[in-house]
């Protein structure tokens, strides 16, 4: 077989890849619409056992300008049984100051401070305050430059009705931001996130984000919490607990447990984070690669058989990416298959408005706002694919630190900081 036709083969097997991931993504987005749809209308009006208390704890490291924003959004909520436990991660600025002065503005609020010395990084400053201060029956963690939804946290909890669910990762959307970065990261996360209900659906989801998550303290007990030894500690975790099985143990995307938080302000800062995102995902995936193709019983086919290997592969897709991009401009150089080109423009192009118009959280007007910058959103994305690319490469160059993960978890240094308040939240 001449290089061309392999080079041609593999080029239309990735294509038909991707093709039928849009699909399932959008018809398991439509399904899982219309089951939640039906899940709200038979939630009752009461919960039918006992209350349970939630405990939202809030690393912080810097989060000056963020923090009170943060707690406004959690005092604001209408679920009321909750405690407040922000752990300052030996930050130099003013954030131990704030939070101090705003558990003496509201005293009858139960909220408390923990002051560590060291950096111990965000799952070593979660872990001292779940083994030595929380005591709620459940645990939403939230990051400190994020804020939630007024009815985000009863909405979470009535989830844990189902006695299966063991975890709930919630909707995080991007605060306002029209420049090119603020658009990608808007855009990206409304697309990842609706592509979040099929997993959730198929009971395939292992991925339980950092920004409003809320877990069982009892099944974070079981598996001592998180781990400090890989680059992101809410995947390390959420995995672990898949590896217990996810037939009885379901994590659920709650697709009402809205929050919003702020995007990276600078490429700098995207490689860097992108990176850390690449670097743990690929860590916690070797961590449990028992989990691939594995046919037991306790774990879901879906799971094993579907959406573990396709991480793995998609990691492989990426890195062949650079190879496809250019085989398209040869192509349409030397064929002039301009169509070709155009074919995947118009294609993306109608999957983000797919995307956009069912989105149940986004008004009206923010929804013709948005279409007007999907024809550019194509080449924007574009972005997006290089700083992943480079990041694969990167976890790549980097071998040592996934096999040997002691560094994971160490000291945390948070990103630049807007502290804007939020206009849109619906």
């Amino acid at each position: 077989m001449a290089l061309d036709d392999l080079i041609f083969y593999v080029f239309m097997v990735i294509g038909l890849i991707y093709f039928v991931h849009f699909g399932l993504y959008t018809v398991g987005a439509n399904l899982y619409d219309i089951k939640q749809y039906r899940r709200l209308r038979r939630v009752p009006k009461r919960f039918r056992t006992k209350r349970p208390l939630v405990s939202v704890l809030i690393p912080a490291h810097n989060e000056e300008k963020g923090i009170v924003r943060c707690l406004d959004s959690v005092r604001k909520n209408t679920y009321r049984k909750i405690e407040i436990i922000v752990i300052n991660d030996a930050s130099k600025d003013k954030t131990s100051d704030l939070v101090a002065d705003y558990i003496c503005r509201y005293p009858r609020m139960s909220i408390s401070l923990i002051n560590l010395r060291k950096n111990l990084g965000k799952a070593g400053a979660l872990n001292r305050a779940l083994r030595r201060q929380a005591s709620g029956n459940l645990i939403m963690t939230l990051d400190a430059d994020s804020v939630l939804h007024r009815r985000a946290i009863k909405r979470s909890v009535d989830y844990f009705e189902d006695e299966n669910i063991v975890g709930v990762a919630a909707n995080v959307r991007m605060m306002d931001d029209w420049s090119v970065l603020g658009l990608l990261q808007k855009f990206e996360h409304m697309i990842g996130y609706r592509s979040k209900k099929l997993y959730s659906l198929t009971n395939s989801e292992f991925i339980i984000g950092g920004v409003g998550s809320t877990y069982r303290k009892e099944i974070m007990k079981e598996v001592k919490f998180y781990d400090t030894d890989t680059s992101t500690e809410d995947i390390g975790l959420s995995l672990k607990i898949a590896a217990l099985g996810n037939r009885e143990h379901r994590l659920v995307y709650g697709s009402d447990v809205v929050a919003m938080t702020e995007g990276v302000q600078s490429f700098r800062a995207l490689l860097h984070q992108r990176y850390r995102w690449k670097m743990g995902m690929i860590q916690n995936l070797l961590k449990h690669r028992q989990l691939f193709a594995n046919n037991d019983e306790s774990y879901t086919w879906s799971l094993t058989m579907y959406r573990i290997p396709m991480a793995f592969l998609g990691e492989i897709l990426m890195m062949l990416e650079p190879l496809m991009f250019a085989y398209t401009i040869y192509l349409v150089i030397a064929f002039n298959a301009v169509g070709i080109v155009m074919g995947a423009y118009m294609i993306i192009t109608m999957y983000v408005l797919w995307n956009l118009w069912p989105d149940e959280h986004t008004p009206l007007k923010r929804k013709l706002l948005l279409s007007l910058y999907t024809p550019v959103i194509y080449f924007i994305f574009y972005i997006m694919s290089f700083v992943q690319i480079v990041s694969i490469y990167r976890c790549l160059f980097n071998v040592k630190q996934i096999t040997n993960r002691s560094s994971g978890g160490g000291k945390w240094v948070s990103p630049e900081r807007t502290g804007q308040q939020v206009t849109q939240f619906n």
